[in-house]
């Protein structure tokens, strides 16, 4: 892959071609020759922006981990009911995966490797025990059903969400897509865990 040179680079665009390649070739296969082609600039060039390629990978996968975190931290997260609040954790880390879709690939790729990896797999697994206890609140309150374990609920919820890296491509039709994945997402999961109202205790 070879982009038209260009005479400036941001470090976001830099961070956007650096996470195209590390998509394409893996984040072990790509050297800083290979950035440096990609983008069109040269290894010094993208010096004068990082480090090296460990801090392209860290500002990647950080910006995917901050918009997961993000969404336990939004009043959808954090109020009302547990089941309701995880429907809604549920939607909006669809939204942020088709949102932020090269990065979270990215981020669900790394295989702990590199000190940066691996601390990418220590908040990935810090996300997921949060989620499964909100997902262990909403059985004890009696909203979902109790002969799935929660840890594996959770981990089949997501994934079929994480699963959207592998066949999700934008068409053009923008965020009304994006919608009906979250909404498809939804339904089919918690038509599954969600307890009828008139089969509750």
């Amino acid at each position: 892959m070879t982009m038209p040179k260009r005479d400036t680079y941001t470090p976001d665009s830099l961070l956007a071609v650096a996470v195209e390649v590390f998509n394409e070739r893996g984040y072990d296969g790509t050297s800083m020759e290979h950035l440096s082609q990609a983008a069109g600039i040269s290894k010094s060039s993208i010096y004068h922006h990082v480090r090296g390629k460990e801090e392209l990978l860290s500002r990647a996968v950080g910006r995917a981990l901050e918009g997961l975190f993000g969404v336990l931290d939004e009043s959808g997260a954090t109020t009302g009911r547990a089941v309701d609040r995880l429907e809604y954790v549920t939607r909006r880390c669809t939204d942020v995966l088709v949102e932020e879709l090269p990065y979270v690939t990215l981020l669900l790729r790394v295989r702990g490797n590199t000190g940066t990896e691996r601390r990418a797999m220590e908040r990935r697994r810090e996300f997921d025990q949060r989620v499964a206890a909100l997902l262990k609140a909403a059985v004890a309150e009696g909203d979902l059903r109790a002969d799935v374990e929660p840890r594996l609920a959770t981990r089949l919820l997501f994934g079929m969400i994480n699963s959207v890296v592998e066949w999700y491509r934008p068409d053009g039709r923008g965020a009304a897509q994006g919608e009906q994945v979250a909404d498809a997402v939804v339904r089919l999961a918690f038509d599954g865990l969600r307890i009828p109202p008139g089969a509750r205790p």
